[in-house]
């Protein structure tokens, strides 16, 4: 079973492991906000209504939309 990025909930703890089939360019939007294949990151916030999603990564805050964050397949930790 493939688990996304959107599926994970708050405090969670995950590893970065492929890109689903997304436009190029969208995929190097990811990787240049740090989210490289390997990367860990933590899941700190959910919004109530599910979107966006705040992680913890490479000592930053980043905020994705629920839709962006279902393009990453991760591995939990």
């Amino acid at each position: 079973m493939t688990v996304t990025l959107g599926d994970l909930q708050t405090g969670e703890k995950a590893q970065v492991s492929a890109f689903k089939k997304a436009g190029s360019a969208y995929r190097r939007k990811l990787l240049a906000m740090g989210l490289t294949p390997g990367t860990c990151f933590t899941v700190c916030r959910v919004a109530p209504l599910g979107d966006p999603i705040q992680l913890q990564v490479r000592g930053f805050q980043l905020s994705l939309r629920r839709h962006e964050a279902a393009a990453v397949e991760v591995t939990r930790l």
